[in-house]
Protein backbone atom coordinates (compact mmCIF):
# COMPACT_ATOMS: atom_id res chain seq x y z
CA UNK A 1 0.00 0.00 0.00
CA UNK A 2 1.23 3.78 -0.68
CA UNK A 3 2.72 5.46 2.06
CA UNK A 4 2.63 9.04 0.95
CA UNK A 5 -0.16 10.61 -1.76
CA UNK A 6 -0.26 14.03 -2.71
CA UNK A 7 -3.63 15.14 -3.16
CA UNK A 8 -4.45 17.39 -6.25
CA UNK A 9 -7.26 19.54 -5.65
CA UNK A 10 -9.43 21.32 -2.80
CA UNK A 11 -12.73 21.87 -0.85
CA UNK A 12 -14.71 19.01 0.42
CA UNK A 13 -13.34 15.68 -1.87
CA UNK A 14 -9.66 17.24 -0.58
CA UNK A 15 -10.77 16.69 3.33
CA UNK A 16 -12.37 13.21 2.52
CA UNK A 17 -9.43 12.13 0.51
CA UNK A 18 -7.06 13.33 3.82
CA UNK A 19 -9.63 11.33 6.39
CA UNK A 20 -9.96 8.49 4.02
CA UNK A 21 -5.89 8.16 3.98
CA UNK A 22 -5.16 8.69 7.49
CA UNK A 23 -7.41 5.96 8.23
CA UNK A 24 -5.21 3.78 6.22
CA UNK A 25 -1.89 4.95 7.70
CA UNK A 26 -0.94 6.74 4.83
CA UNK A 27 0.36 10.28 5.08
CA UNK A 28 -0.99 13.39 2.72
CA UNK A 29 0.66 15.63 0.97
CA UNK A 30 -2.01 18.98 -0.03
CA UNK A 31 -0.88 20.89 -3.64
CA UNK A 32 -2.78 23.93 -3.22
CA UNK A 33 -3.06 27.00 -4.55
CA UNK A 34 -2.14 30.49 -2.65
CA UNK A 35 -5.94 31.15 -1.75
CA UNK A 36 -5.96 27.81 0.21
CA UNK A 37 -3.32 27.67 1.82
CA UNK A 38 -5.04 28.69 5.10
CA UNK A 39 -7.92 25.81 4.07
CA UNK A 40 -9.36 22.96 6.43
CA UNK A 41 -7.71 20.50 3.57
CA UNK A 42 -4.22 22.40 4.22
CA UNK A 43 -5.16 22.60 7.85
CA UNK A 44 -5.36 18.62 8.45
CA UNK A 45 -3.20 16.93 5.58
CA UNK A 46 0.30 16.16 7.18
CA UNK A 47 2.54 18.42 4.60
CA UNK A 48 0.99 21.23 2.45
CA UNK A 49 2.13 22.91 -0.76
CA UNK A 50 1.53 25.89 -2.90
CA UNK A 51 2.18 25.16 -6.60
CA UNK A 52 0.63 28.81 -7.75
CA UNK A 53 -2.19 31.63 -7.14
CA UNK A 54 -5.67 31.79 -6.93
CA UNK A 55 -5.82 31.16 -10.67
CA UNK A 56 -7.00 26.91 -11.12
CA UNK A 57 -4.85 27.16 -14.81
CA UNK A 58 -2.53 28.54 -12.71
CA UNK A 59 -2.39 26.05 -9.86
CA UNK A 60 -4.91 23.19 -9.75
CA UNK A 61 -4.44 22.29 -13.42
CA UNK A 62 -0.90 23.05 -13.61
CA UNK A 63 0.30 19.29 -14.22
CA UNK A 64 4.22 19.94 -14.63
CA UNK A 65 4.16 21.90 -11.25
CA UNK A 66 1.80 19.39 -9.31
CA UNK A 67 4.22 16.34 -10.67
CA UNK A 68 7.42 18.44 -9.76
CA UNK A 69 5.95 18.62 -6.14
CA UNK A 70 5.36 15.36 -5.61
CA UNK A 71 8.49 13.49 -7.12
CA UNK A 72 10.03 16.38 -5.02
CA UNK A 73 8.02 15.69 -1.52
CA UNK A 74 8.59 11.68 -2.29
CA UNK A 75 4.82 11.14 -3.53
CA UNK A 76 4.55 7.33 -3.76
CA UNK A 77 1.21 8.31 -6.42
CA UNK A 78 -1.40 10.91 -6.91
CA UNK A 79 -4.82 11.35 -5.92
CA UNK A 80 -6.86 14.72 -8.39
CA UNK A 81 -10.11 14.16 -6.59
CA UNK A 82 -13.04 15.18 -9.28
CA UNK A 83 -12.93 17.54 -11.48
CA UNK A 84 -9.67 19.43 -12.06
CA UNK A 85 -7.39 17.25 -13.34
CA UNK A 86 -9.37 13.96 -12.54
CA UNK A 87 -10.06 13.23 -16.19
CA UNK A 88 -7.29 14.68 -17.63
CA UNK A 89 -5.41 11.99 -20.32
CA UNK A 90 -2.44 14.26 -20.51
CA UNK A 91 -1.67 14.21 -16.58
CA UNK A 92 -2.37 10.77 -16.07
CA UNK A 93 0.08 9.70 -18.78
CA UNK A 94 2.70 12.02 -17.30
CA UNK A 95 2.34 10.89 -14.06
CA UNK A 96 2.61 7.11 -15.69
CA UNK A 97 5.52 8.37 -17.37
CA UNK A 98 7.00 9.90 -14.01
CA UNK A 99 6.53 6.63 -12.35
CA UNK A 100 4.36 7.84 -10.06
CA UNK A 101 0.29 5.92 -10.00
CA UNK A 102 -2.08 8.36 -11.00
CA UNK A 103 -5.53 7.01 -8.77
CA UNK A 104 -7.53 6.51 -11.29
CA UNK A 105 -8.05 4.77 -14.72
CA UNK A 106 -5.46 4.26 -17.47
CA UNK A 107 -5.10 7.41 -19.41
CA UNK A 108 -6.17 5.47 -23.22
CA UNK A 109 -9.55 4.85 -21.08
CA UNK A 110 -9.83 8.09 -20.04
CA UNK A 111 -8.88 9.55 -23.18
CA UNK A 112 -11.48 7.14 -25.06
CA UNK A 113 -14.15 7.59 -22.92
CA UNK A 114 -13.76 11.65 -22.75
CA UNK A 115 -14.02 11.67 -26.24
CA UNK A 116 -18.34 11.26 -25.89
CA UNK A 117 -18.56 10.39 -29.27
CA UNK A 118 -16.28 7.72 -29.37
CA UNK A 119 -17.28 6.63 -26.53
CA UNK A 120 -21.02 6.49 -27.57
CA UNK A 121 -19.51 4.52 -30.88
CA UNK A 122 -17.13 2.04 -28.45
CA UNK A 123 -21.08 1.22 -26.57
CA UNK A 124 -22.79 1.07 -29.58
CA UNK A 125 -20.68 -1.89 -31.22
CA UNK A 126 -20.28 -3.46 -27.82
CA UNK A 127 -24.52 -3.63 -28.17
CA UNK A 128 -24.97 -1.29 -25.03
CA UNK A 129 -27.77 0.75 -25.67
CA UNK A 130 -26.94 4.40 -26.95
CA UNK A 131 -29.61 7.54 -28.08
CA UNK A 132 -30.43 7.46 -32.27
CA UNK A 133 -27.59 10.00 -33.77
CA UNK A 134 -24.41 10.71 -35.80
CA UNK A 135 -22.35 7.91 -36.47
CA UNK A 136 -19.38 10.44 -36.35
CA UNK A 137 -18.58 13.78 -35.51
CA UNK A 138 -20.68 16.43 -37.59
CA UNK A 139 -18.71 18.74 -40.17
CA UNK A 140 -21.87 21.88 -40.12
CA UNK A 141 -24.41 23.00 -39.52
CA UNK A 142 -25.64 21.32 -42.92
CA UNK A 143 -25.00 17.92 -41.85
CA UNK A 144 -26.02 18.02 -38.62
CA UNK A 145 -29.95 19.30 -40.10
CA UNK A 146 -30.02 16.22 -42.64
CA UNK A 147 -29.24 13.80 -39.44
CA UNK A 148 -32.26 15.79 -37.52
CA UNK A 149 -34.40 15.11 -40.74
CA UNK A 150 -33.83 11.27 -40.68
CA UNK A 151 -34.03 11.10 -36.83
CA UNK A 152 -36.93 13.40 -36.23
CA UNK A 153 -36.96 16.85 -33.93
CA UNK A 154 -35.91 17.66 -31.15
CA UNK A 155 -32.26 17.05 -31.05
CA UNK A 156 -29.16 17.92 -29.50
CA UNK A 157 -25.83 19.14 -30.63
CA UNK A 158 -23.36 18.13 -28.33
CA UNK A 159 -19.43 18.44 -27.56
CA UNK A 160 -17.58 15.71 -27.88
CA UNK A 161 -15.22 17.01 -25.55
CA UNK A 162 -16.23 18.07 -21.85
CA UNK A 163 -18.85 17.90 -19.67
CA UNK A 164 -21.11 19.85 -17.25
CA UNK A 165 -23.74 20.95 -19.59
CA UNK A 166 -20.96 23.15 -21.50
CA UNK A 167 -21.34 22.84 -25.39
CA UNK A 168 -25.01 21.69 -25.60
CA UNK A 169 -27.96 23.47 -27.68
CA UNK A 170 -31.36 21.99 -28.42
CA UNK A 171 -32.96 22.10 -31.92
CA UNK A 172 -36.65 21.69 -32.00
CA UNK A 173 -37.13 22.68 -35.22
CA UNK A 174 -34.82 23.24 -38.56
CA UNK A 175 -35.15 26.58 -38.54
CA UNK A 176 -33.00 26.53 -35.25
CA UNK A 177 -29.75 23.88 -36.44
CA UNK A 178 -27.54 26.64 -37.77
CA UNK A 179 -28.17 28.95 -34.41
CA UNK A 180 -27.43 25.96 -32.28
CA UNK A 181 -24.49 24.43 -33.99
CA UNK A 182 -22.56 27.20 -33.74
CA UNK A 183 -23.07 28.25 -30.41
CA UNK A 184 -22.60 24.88 -29.31
CA UNK A 185 -19.12 25.13 -31.32
CA UNK A 186 -18.34 28.44 -30.20
CA UNK A 187 -18.91 27.29 -26.14
CA UNK A 188 -17.20 23.79 -26.52
CA UNK A 189 -13.95 25.73 -28.14
CA UNK A 190 -13.91 28.32 -25.14
CA UNK A 191 -14.41 25.67 -22.83
CA UNK A 192 -12.33 22.86 -23.82
CA UNK A 193 -9.79 23.97 -26.59
CA UNK A 194 -12.13 21.05 -28.77
CA UNK A 195 -15.34 22.50 -31.25
CA UNK A 196 -15.71 18.78 -32.00
CA UNK A 197 -19.38 18.32 -32.20
CA UNK A 198 -21.92 15.10 -32.64
CA UNK A 199 -25.72 14.97 -32.45
CA UNK A 200 -28.51 12.67 -30.87
CA UNK A 201 -32.40 12.76 -30.73
CA UNK A 202 -32.91 14.38 -27.84
CA UNK A 203 -34.76 12.76 -24.95
CA UNK A 204 -36.98 15.23 -23.45
CA UNK A 205 -37.28 14.87 -19.82
CA UNK A 206 -35.97 11.83 -18.87
CA UNK A 207 -34.38 10.66 -15.14
CA UNK A 208 -30.58 10.35 -15.36
CA UNK A 209 -29.89 7.22 -13.77
CA UNK A 210 -26.43 6.37 -13.03
CA UNK A 211 -24.70 3.11 -11.49
CA UNK A 212 -21.09 2.95 -9.17
CA UNK A 213 -18.49 0.70 -10.77
CA UNK A 214 -15.35 -0.53 -9.66
CA UNK A 215 -12.49 -2.57 -11.28
CA UNK A 216 -9.44 -3.80 -9.93
CA UNK A 217 -6.27 -4.54 -11.54
CA UNK A 218 -7.19 -8.96 -11.64
CA UNK A 219 -10.16 -8.70 -13.56
CA UNK A 220 -12.61 -8.13 -11.60
CA UNK A 221 -15.60 -6.01 -11.83
CA UNK A 222 -18.57 -5.21 -9.46
CA UNK A 223 -21.34 -2.55 -9.62
CA UNK A 224 -22.59 -0.68 -6.46
CA UNK A 225 -26.49 -0.09 -8.00
CA UNK A 226 -27.71 2.77 -9.37
CA UNK A 227 -28.32 6.76 -7.93
CA UNK A 228 -31.03 8.93 -9.35
CA UNK A 229 -29.85 12.08 -10.18
CA UNK A 230 -32.50 13.25 -12.33
CA UNK A 231 -33.17 16.74 -9.84
CA UNK A 232 -31.09 19.49 -11.64
CA UNK A 233 -30.56 22.56 -12.92
CA UNK A 234 -28.33 23.47 -15.94
CA UNK A 235 -27.15 19.61 -16.27
CA UNK A 236 -25.83 20.01 -12.52
CA UNK A 237 -26.88 17.69 -10.28
CA UNK A 238 -28.58 19.31 -6.90
CA UNK A 239 -30.22 16.17 -5.16
CA UNK A 240 -28.90 13.01 -5.97
CA UNK A 241 -30.59 9.69 -4.19
CA UNK A 242 -30.59 5.91 -3.65
CA UNK A 243 -32.38 3.40 -5.23
CA UNK A 244 -33.86 5.06 -8.01
CA UNK A 245 -37.97 4.64 -7.40
CA UNK A 246 -38.22 4.55 -10.65
CA UNK A 247 -37.06 1.52 -11.77
CA UNK A 248 -38.53 -1.45 -11.72
CA UNK A 249 -36.21 -4.54 -10.70
CA UNK A 250 -36.58 -5.59 -14.17
CA UNK A 251 -35.10 -2.09 -15.45
CA UNK A 252 -32.24 -2.25 -12.32
CA UNK A 253 -31.12 -5.60 -13.45
CA UNK A 254 -30.60 -4.63 -17.26
CA UNK A 255 -29.15 -1.40 -16.53
CA UNK A 256 -26.63 -2.96 -14.27
CA UNK A 257 -25.33 -5.70 -16.71
CA UNK A 258 -25.12 -3.07 -19.06
CA UNK A 259 -22.95 -0.93 -17.02
CA UNK A 260 -20.73 -3.29 -16.15
CA UNK A 261 -20.45 -4.27 -19.46
CA UNK A 262 -19.65 -0.94 -20.53
CA UNK A 263 -16.75 -1.01 -18.10
CA UNK A 264 -15.29 -4.52 -19.00
CA UNK A 265 -15.34 -2.80 -22.34
CA UNK A 266 -12.71 -0.04 -21.87
CA UNK A 267 -11.01 -2.75 -19.41
CA UNK A 268 -11.66 -0.12 -16.72
CA UNK A 269 -10.16 0.05 -13.06
CA UNK A 270 -10.69 2.24 -10.16
CA UNK A 271 -13.87 3.80 -9.64
CA UNK A 272 -16.04 4.93 -11.94
CA UNK A 273 -19.54 6.11 -13.07
CA UNK A 274 -21.57 4.73 -16.26
CA UNK A 275 -24.97 7.10 -16.77
CA UNK A 276 -28.05 6.52 -18.60
CA UNK A 277 -31.09 8.47 -19.37
CA UNK A 278 -34.20 6.44 -18.84
CA UNK A 279 -37.23 8.08 -21.29
CA UNK A 280 -40.93 7.66 -20.57
CA UNK A 281 -41.49 4.27 -22.33
CA UNK A 282 -38.96 2.62 -20.32
CA UNK A 283 -36.06 2.32 -21.84
CA UNK A 284 -32.65 3.26 -21.41
CA UNK A 285 -29.40 4.65 -23.12
CA UNK A 286 -25.88 4.96 -22.41
CA UNK A 287 -24.82 8.52 -22.52
CA UNK A 288 -21.40 8.97 -21.30
CA UNK A 289 -18.79 7.39 -18.21
CA UNK A 290 -17.32 9.58 -15.69
CA UNK A 291 -13.94 8.18 -15.26
CA UNK A 292 -13.55 9.51 -11.18
CA UNK A 293 -14.84 9.11 -8.30
CA UNK A 294 -18.31 11.16 -7.99
CA UNK A 295 -19.28 14.41 -5.61
CA UNK A 296 -22.09 11.65 -5.00
CA UNK A 297 -20.11 9.16 -4.35
CA UNK A 298 -21.38 9.20 -0.94
CA UNK A 299 -25.04 7.99 -1.57
CA UNK A 300 -23.58 4.79 -3.07
CA UNK A 301 -21.50 3.94 0.34
CA UNK A 302 -24.29 4.76 3.05
CA UNK A 303 -26.74 2.80 0.60
CA UNK A 304 -24.30 -0.39 0.54
CA UNK A 305 -22.09 0.37 2.95
CA UNK A 306 -18.83 0.00 1.17
CA UNK A 307 -15.92 2.78 1.32
CA UNK A 308 -15.93 3.68 -2.56
CA UNK A 309 -12.53 5.53 -2.18
CA UNK A 310 -10.91 3.35 -0.14
CA UNK A 311 -11.37 0.91 -2.86
CA UNK A 312 -10.07 3.42 -4.97
CA UNK A 313 -6.98 3.76 -3.11
CA UNK A 314 -6.35 -0.41 -3.11
CA UNK A 315 -6.84 -0.80 -6.65
CA UNK A 316 -4.32 2.21 -7.30
CA UNK A 317 -2.28 -0.05 -4.86
CA UNK A 318 -2.66 -3.45 -7.03
CA UNK A 319 -4.93 -5.18 -4.94
CA UNK A 320 -8.23 -7.03 -4.86
CA UNK A 321 -11.35 -6.05 -4.31
CA UNK A 322 -12.59 -6.03 -0.94
CA UNK A 323 -15.86 -7.08 -1.85
CA UNK A 324 -18.06 -9.65 -4.50
CA UNK A 325 -21.26 -8.78 -6.56
CA UNK A 326 -22.52 -11.17 -4.44
CA UNK A 327 -21.66 -8.87 -1.43
CA UNK A 328 -23.78 -6.42 -2.61
CA UNK A 329 -26.98 -6.05 -0.47
CA UNK A 330 -28.53 -2.29 -1.15
CA UNK A 331 -30.12 -1.24 2.05
CA UNK A 332 -32.80 1.47 3.15
CA UNK A 333 -32.72 4.95 1.15
CA UNK A 334 -30.09 7.65 1.01
CA UNK A 335 -30.27 11.35 -0.51
CA UNK A 336 -28.01 13.69 -0.86
CA UNK A 337 -28.04 17.57 -1.46
CA UNK A 338 -25.81 20.12 -2.44
CA UNK A 339 -25.68 23.08 -0.46
CA UNK A 340 -24.32 25.68 -2.44
CA UNK A 341 -23.10 30.05 -2.00
CA UNK A 342 -25.88 30.58 -4.36
CA UNK A 343 -28.75 32.58 -5.32
CA UNK A 344 -31.46 30.97 -6.70
CA UNK A 345 -33.46 34.06 -7.62
CA UNK A 346 -30.68 35.22 -9.63
CA UNK A 347 -30.18 32.09 -11.98
CA UNK A 348 -28.06 30.64 -8.82
CA UNK A 349 -25.48 32.89 -9.39
CA UNK A 350 -22.63 32.49 -7.02
CA UNK A 351 -22.82 34.52 -3.90
CA UNK A 352 -18.77 34.65 -3.14
CA UNK A 353 -17.90 36.05 0.85
CA UNK A 354 -17.01 35.33 4.41
CA UNK A 355 -19.23 32.89 6.59
CA UNK A 356 -19.19 34.72 9.34
CA UNK A 357 -21.12 31.57 11.16
CA UNK A 358 -21.62 27.87 10.13
CA UNK A 359 -23.44 25.09 11.90
CA UNK A 360 -23.99 22.08 10.80
CA UNK A 361 -26.97 19.15 11.45
CA UNK A 362 -25.57 15.82 13.39
CA UNK A 363 -27.82 12.42 14.38
CA UNK A 364 -28.42 9.28 13.49
CA UNK A 365 -28.18 8.56 9.53
CA UNK A 366 -26.63 12.41 8.70
CA UNK A 367 -23.12 12.52 7.01
CA UNK A 368 -21.74 15.79 5.87
CA UNK A 369 -18.64 16.40 3.47
CA UNK A 370 -17.36 19.95 3.74
CA UNK A 371 -14.26 22.26 4.25
CA UNK A 372 -16.20 25.14 5.45
CA UNK A 373 -16.03 26.74 9.33
CA UNK A 374 -17.14 29.80 10.71
CA UNK A 375 -14.66 32.32 9.05
CA UNK A 376 -13.54 30.70 5.99
CA UNK A 377 -14.54 32.14 2.81
CA UNK A 378 -16.30 31.06 -0.14
CA UNK A 379 -13.51 32.34 -2.77
CA UNK A 380 -14.92 33.27 -6.37
CA UNK A 381 -12.29 31.62 -7.85
CA UNK A 382 -14.19 27.84 -7.23
CA UNK A 383 -17.09 26.10 -6.95
CA UNK A 384 -19.40 27.52 -4.89
CA UNK A 385 -20.51 24.37 -2.82
CA UNK A 386 -20.14 24.70 0.47
CA UNK A 387 -21.48 21.59 2.01
CA UNK A 388 -23.16 17.74 1.13
CA UNK A 389 -25.47 16.95 3.29
CA UNK A 390 -26.04 13.03 2.98
CA UNK A 391 -29.19 11.19 5.06
CA UNK A 392 -29.89 7.25 5.50
CA UNK A 393 -32.65 6.12 6.42
CA UNK A 394 -35.06 2.82 6.41
CA UNK A 395 -37.52 4.13 3.51
CA UNK A 396 -37.73 6.82 1.21
CA UNK A 397 -40.31 9.21 2.94
CA UNK A 398 -38.05 8.68 6.36
CA UNK A 399 -34.99 10.19 4.68
CA UNK A 400 -36.70 12.87 3.35
CA UNK A 401 -38.29 14.05 7.03
CA UNK A 402 -34.59 13.29 8.06
CA UNK A 403 -33.22 15.76 5.35
CA UNK A 404 -36.00 18.48 6.32
CA UNK A 405 -34.97 18.23 10.11
CA UNK A 406 -31.00 18.98 8.81
CA UNK A 407 -31.76 21.89 6.38
CA UNK A 408 -33.87 23.24 9.36
CA UNK A 409 -30.94 22.96 11.48
CA UNK A 410 -27.99 23.60 9.19
CA UNK A 411 -27.18 27.30 9.39
CA UNK A 412 -25.05 29.61 7.32
CA UNK A 413 -24.59 33.30 7.87
CA UNK A 414 -22.83 35.59 5.43
CA UNK A 415 -23.37 34.42 2.14
CA UNK A 416 -26.84 33.78 0.01
CA UNK A 417 -27.17 29.76 -0.49
CA UNK A 418 -29.84 27.26 -1.74
CA UNK A 419 -30.75 25.65 1.33
CA UNK A 420 -34.47 27.14 1.38
CA UNK A 421 -34.91 26.38 -1.98
CA UNK A 422 -33.98 22.50 -1.31
CA UNK A 423 -36.05 22.55 1.77
CA UNK A 424 -38.97 23.90 -0.30
CA UNK A 425 -38.27 21.12 -3.28
CA UNK A 426 -38.52 18.42 -0.38
CA UNK A 427 -42.37 19.38 0.03
CA UNK A 428 -43.36 19.65 -3.24
CA UNK A 429 -45.68 17.27 -4.37
CA UNK A 430 -44.16 15.97 -7.37
CA UNK A 431 -40.45 15.01 -5.36
CA UNK A 432 -42.40 13.39 -2.94
CA UNK A 433 -44.32 10.97 -5.57
CA UNK A 434 -41.11 10.32 -7.20
CA UNK A 435 -41.95 11.89 -10.02
CA UNK A 436 -38.88 13.98 -11.22
CA UNK A 437 -37.24 14.01 -14.27
CA UNK A 438 -34.39 16.14 -15.31
CA UNK A 439 -36.90 18.92 -16.70
CA UNK A 440 -38.76 19.30 -13.08
CA UNK A 441 -36.92 22.60 -12.50
CA UNK A 442 -37.47 23.97 -16.07
CA UNK A 443 -41.37 23.40 -15.30
CA UNK A 444 -41.64 24.33 -12.09
CA UNK A 445 -39.03 27.09 -11.58
CA UNK A 446 -41.33 30.45 -11.01
CA UNK A 447 -43.86 28.36 -8.21
CA UNK A 448 -40.90 27.05 -6.55
CA UNK A 449 -39.11 30.73 -6.32
CA UNK A 450 -42.50 32.17 -5.71
CA UNK A 451 -42.76 29.82 -2.62
CA UNK A 452 -39.11 30.79 -1.33
CA UNK A 453 -39.71 34.50 -1.44
CA UNK A 454 -42.98 33.93 0.50
CA UNK A 455 -42.27 31.68 2.84
CA UNK A 456 -38.51 31.29 4.12
CA UNK A 457 -37.49 29.52 7.10
CA UNK A 458 -37.18 32.05 10.24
Amino acid sequence: MFKRIMIANRGEIAMRIIRCCHEMGIETVLACSEEDKDSLPATFSDECVVIGPARADLSYLNGPSILEAAKARHCDAIHPGYGLLSENADFAEMCRDAGIPFIGPAPEVIRQMGDKQSARALMKRSGVPVVPGSDGLIRDAAEAAKIAARIGYPVLIKASAGGGGRGMRRAFAPDEVESAFEEARAEAAAAFGDDSLYLEKLITAPRHIEFQILGDTKGHMIQLGERDCSLQRRNQKMIEEAPARCLTERQRAAMAKAAVKAAKTVGYTSAGTVEFILDRDGQFYFIEMNTRIQVEHPVTEMTVGIDILREQLRIAAGLELTAKQGDIRPSGHTIEVRVNAEAPEKGFAPSPGTIRFLHFPAGMGVRVESAMFSGTKVSPFYDSMIAKIIVHAPGRLEAIRKMRVCLEELTVEGVETNIDFLYLILHHPDYLLGNVDTAFLERDMEQLLKWDKDSRRK
